[in-house]
């Protein structure tokens, strides 16, 4: 039998470690360490082709088995879970309390610490912002392999900078997170899901600046795009059942023609690709000032997009295969303009490792003297998904 390559993103792992505790996290970086060896962390690997590959991954440090729910602090309406656990599973145990974390699961099976690395949302981050929000305290492993701790268990104002927010969105390159509290939220007693077809981006502008602007106060407001600039807007709406009713009636009369459900619509929360297919489109997240939405919308004509049109957030899949990598340079920066226009961004969260090399994965960012100062300091040597993120961080 030929045994199987392990890859990150195209790179060879030098070998895989499973630990259970935070402490068998802090022995196997203080070993590589000594040894000198880079380290990528990942949970259930949803995301480990996010950003660029990394230069090196000597160990592969899988997080899955360093799971659970460690304490649920119901009448403090908090939460504390280990990194390798699913959201799903931490959503069904606080549910049992009347509660949630008000975090989409974007991409099935996606775990808290890998959700917490990429900071991925969906369209609740309208209502609760994203995990940089939600996340109070967090216990982490340093690249030398000291355990250290951030914020507590108190949704209060930190003394000091907050360690936890910094580590959201960095993609493992600081340290490697082994605990996470979140803020809770309870769960409405009402829900109510009101769909529209939109014909154009501009109508799907002008209907969600009417959603923003009317007393309707959405939990979500997310847009779904075909590649010929046709879809559906939806509108979220949470509380009691009365102020629900009475608020989709104000949402129909500014909608016109609506489906309705209590439950959420096929989609919903996900992204416009397949993150299981063997061929990978390119994924792009497009961020940018609301009133910019109609202009983006329309900028990305052709492409299959969706996202938090109230939060300014959206995601587009391009497809890869049988595309020319100029032309799909082209069209990123052409969308990036857009949005940098409309004081936003765009990342390329993930493309063909083949494709990588040929685009401009992070685009300009005016901080990033700033990052590299605060990678030395966490991690001085640079053995922490090294290359992964903005800058070869």
């Amino acid at each position: 039998m030929v045994a199987t390559t392990v890859t990150v993103d195209g790179v060879a792992v030098g070998r895989v470690e499973r630990p259970t505790t935070t402490a068998e996290v802090a022995a196997v970086l203080r070993e590589a360490a000594a040894d000198g060896h880079t380290v990528v962390p990942t949970g259930a690997g949803t995301k480990i082709t996010w950003g660029l590959p990394p230069h090196s991954a000597d160990v592969l440090l899988d997080l899955s088995g360093l799971d659970g729910v460690v304490e649920h602090e119901a009448g403090d309406l908090i939460v504390t879970a280990r990194a390798g656990t699913p959201l799903a599973q931490v959503q069904e145990q606080v549910a049992s309390a009347g509660q949630r974390l008000l975090l989409d699961e974007t991409v099935p099976g996606g775990t808290v610490g890998g959700i917490l690395a990429t900071n991925a949302s969906g369209p609740r981050r309208l209502l609760g912002g994203t995990m940089r929000d939600l996340l109070i305290g967090v216990t982490f492993v340093r690249a030398d392999g000291v355990i250290a701790r951030a914020g507590g268990k108190v949704v209060k104002n930190v003394a000091g900078y907050d360690v936890g927010k910094l580590l959201v969105g960095s993609y493992g390159t600081l340290a490697v997170v082994t605990e996470c509290t979140f803020r809770l939220h309870p769960v409405p007693r009402a829900r109510r899901w009101l769909t529209a077809p939109v014909g154009s981006g501009q109508e799907a502008h002008a209907l969600t600046q009417a959603m923003i602007h009317a007393q309707v106060v959405p939990a979500a407001v997310d847009v779904a795009i075909d590649a010929d600039g046709r879809g559906t807007l939806t509108v979220l709406l949470e509380g009691r059942p009365d102020g629900v009713e009475g608020r989709a009636d104000v949402v129909r009369r500014l909608l016109g023609e609506t489906a309705e459900s209590d439950h959420a619509p096929e989609g919903w929360g996900g992204y416009p690709w397949d993150a299981t297919a063997t061929e990978r489109d390119v994924a792009l997240k497009l961020a940018f000032g609301i009133s910019g939405l109609g202009d983006v919308l329309e900028a990305a004509r052709g492409l299959i997009v969706r996202g938090s049109s109230g939060a300014g957030v959206l995601y587009a899949a391009l497809p890869a295969t049988g595309s020319d990598p100029a032309d799909i340079a082209a069209t990123v920066e052409r969308l990036r303009g857009v949005c940098v226009h409309h004081r936003g961004s765009l990342v390329v969260l993930d493309a063909p490792v083949g494709l990588k090399p040929a685009l401009d994965v992070w685009g300009p960012v005016p901080a990033l003297g700033l990052m590299q100062r605060v990678k030395d300091e966490f991690d001085p040597d640079r053995r922490l998904s090294p290359g992964r993120f903005v800058g070869g961080i």
